[in-house]
């Protein structure tokens, strides 16, 4: 069964004059929105990737000489792939490129490395070229550089022949044989690319229409893989399924049928471009859930379309997925509406993308705080707490509805820090019918998160390459009481972002699941690969059975006897040292009410979340961590907090 035949067209029809003034509007949107980069910005590109083919056929005879072949076979090949090569990158948006080489030039020492002849030391030394880094140990091993300003993530495949020949065409499976596994993962980025492109009838409407989503998913926070929302190969490939189901459908109905057919689509169904191809002589796993236990609990299966097949959303949760069919449903709501109501004046695409009211949606959200004592070591540092955050994320999940927003926020006045909020809300009701419906089990009043955020915090904490400074706070904390700099952010804190990106750079990190990485349990953005499961920061607490009740959102900040003052994140210090405040004193409820307490003392009917501690110290006081933060903040300090447990329960009322 070939290609052609795999995905039957739900719809052949020409566009009509509605549908093409629809997309007339769609493209002067996108134009409005800085979506294009400018001619001149093109043509810089063009003059980088010819200066970077230079570069590299420079170096590669180089290593050649260094390793006694022949210098003049020797050559080496630069491929783009991911929004540039599909053709939808914007202003100031990176190049994905790839190199391939042949099998005597090595990553570990002719790629990577001080060596003089390596590819690493020819860019230090290059002109034009700044912010040089190189990361060997990422799933996908990468150096990044900016040449005459443009950013550049270059990759390395080392294939398994002594000379490269020329119209090299890395898209057949053939060119897998005998690479090693980062040659494989560094190889797809290409391949998925281009079997995309080669599925799309239609490769303008399928640019547009893709332009469009991109920035819709990143305006309602759903643009993230890391996170488990959906990154740049997911939408593209999902794009190129819907247009297939419409060859020759206009822009406007791409994304129309896109919230159409995807609100009602029945995951775990996967979406396939082409069927998934095996190949017995080079044996690498594909995935199958038949065959493989593991692919059968995968939520949202987007299949990559070239050889060896693999699920590009892995990192997606049942949360992230509720919220994503979520903005399905609201996408295909207002798409009707708009189309409808602009046939007589200028099709209203903004209010399609109007960002998601993140800081306002929720009453109650855990606040992920991540610092460090220097530059490098924060890099680091949020790299791997943000590769561990969906753990959080899927435990939590389990328990009550999550909703991360995507992308850390940094406090203006400190740029070796930032932080991820994640909202909270009651989990959603099972829907049972006829004789079952009595029986259906109702959201649980009081549920317990405890044992997701600790363990968060174990697996976070015992990394291998911690280093003193590098420090974690997650905590509780109601709408009203975000800081100021978040809800300076706007809607969906668009202006915080950690970076300070625009709507196409908000994106870019999320590009690097193009190579097929995310199909690995290990995240793509991961600076190594340790798996963290041991170490203990759980709170241990100084009495057992109290209770510590939230306060109100608009209550006003305790006083005295009243509660206690919040503990403040982990600060630095003039030399640079972060350090973690102490907690404040906690207070028997016999202190707080001058003698025993009432047995009958009013209960506040409280609509927010309460904190009831039921673990017992364990440990010397030095070792013990605080759950008496007050305005319903639970701390969980590392490198504090002591060995004993404690309780977190949330009541919904």
């Amino acid at each position: 069964m070939g290609p052609a035949s795999f995905i039957e067209p739900i719809s052949t029809a020409a566009p009509s004059r509605a549908d093409l003034k629809h997309s007339e509007d769609l493209e002067q949107y996108l134009r409005a929105q800085n979506l294009y980069e400018s001619r001149e910005e093109a043509e810089l590109r063009e003059e980088v990737l010819g200066a970077l083919d230079t570069l590299v056929k420079e170096w590669i005879k180089g290593v050649a000489a260094h390793h006694g072949q022949p210098v003049e076979d020797a050559t080496a090949v630069i491929y783009t792939f991911g929004s540039y090569r599909l053709g939808v990158h914007g202003p100031g948006a990176d190049i994905d490129t790839l190199c391939v080489g042949p099998s005597y030039a090595t990553r570990e020492s002719d790629f990577f490395g001080p060596a003089p002849h390596s590819l690493q030391t020819l860019l230090a030394s290059a002109p034009g070229l700044a912010a040089l880094r190189a990361v060997p140990a990422a799933y996908v091993p990468v150096l990044e550089f900016r040449l005459r300003g443009v950013a550049v993530d270059l990759l390395y495949a080392s294939l398994a022949v002594p000379a490269l020949r020329a119209g090299l065409d890395v898209s057949g499976s053939a060119v897998l044989r005998h690479c090693d596994d980062a040659s494989v993962r560094s190889l797809n980025g290409c391949r998925v690319t281009d079997t995309v492109l080669r599925e799309v009838p239609d490769p303008a409407a399928f640019r547009a229409a893709l332009r469009l989503l991109k920035l819709w998913a990143a305006r309602r926070g759903v643009y993230s893989n890391v996170t488990g929302y959906l990154g740049g190969v997911n939408w593209a490939i999902l794009v190129a399924y819907v247009c297939r189901l419409y060859p020759r459908a206009a822009p406007s109905t791409v994304v129309s049928r896109f919230f159409k057919v995807l609100s009602g689509w029945k995951w775990p169904t996967p979406i396939l471009l082409r069927p998934i191809e095996r190949d017995v002589s080079l044996g690498m796993p594909v995935w199958d859930p038949r065959e493989n236990p593991r692919d059968r609990s995968h939520l949202m299966p987007i299949i990559t379309p070239a050889y060896p097949a693999m699920n590009s959303s892995y990192n997606v949760s049942e949360c992230t997925l509720g919220a994503m069919v979520d903005e399905f449903a609201r996408g295909d709501a207002v798409c009707d509406e708009i189309l409808a109501g602009g046939a007589g004046g200028v099709t209203d695409w903004a209010r399609l993308n109007e960002p998601f009211p993140f800081f306002t949606a929720f009453k109650h959200y855990l606040q992920v705080d991540i610092v460090a004592a220097s530059e490098a070591d924060f890099e680091a540092w949020e790299g791997w707490v943000t590769s561990r955050l969906r753990l959080l994320i899927r435990s939590a999940g389990s328990i009550v509805e999550v909703r991360p927003w995507p992308k850390p926020l940094r406090p203006p006045a400190d740029p070796l820090a930032c932080s991820y909020f994640l909202g909270l809300s009651k989990k959603r009701a099972v829907a049972l019918t006829g004789a079952y419906a009595p029986h259906a089990p109702a959201p649980a009043a009081r549920v317990d998160l405890t044992q997701p955020v600790n363990d968060f915090a174990h697996r976070v904490k015992d990394w291998a390459e911690r280093r003193p400074g590098m420090e974690l706070a997650v905590r509780h904390v109601l709408q009203k009481q975000l800081p100021d700099w978040v809800r300076a952010a706007g809607p969906g804190g668009a202006s915080g972002l950690a970076a300070g990106q625009g709507a196409e750079e908000a994106m870019q990190d999320a590009e690097g699941a193009m190579q097929g990485a995310s199909a690995a349990p290990t995240p793509a953005n991961s600076r190594t690969a340790v798996d963290a499961s041991k170490g203990c920061p759980a709170q241990a607490a100084s009495g057992a059975g109290e209770e510590l009740e939230s306060r109100p959102a608009h209550a006003p900040a305790p006083q005295n006897g009243e509660g206690l003052p919040p503990m403040a994140p982990p600060r630095r210090a003039p030399d640079g040292s972060v350090r973690v405040p102490e907690p404040a004193p906690k207070r028997s409820r016999t202190e707080e009410t001058g003698g025993s307490a009432p047995s009958n003392a009013p209960r506040r009917a409280a609509s927010d979340l309460s904190v009831v501690d039921l673990g017992a110290a364990a440990g010397k006081a030095d070792n013990v961590c605080s759950t008496t933060e007050a305005s319903s903040m639970v701390g969980f300090w590392m490198g504090r907090c002591g060995s004993g447990g404690s309780c977190m329960l949330v009541h919904w009322e």
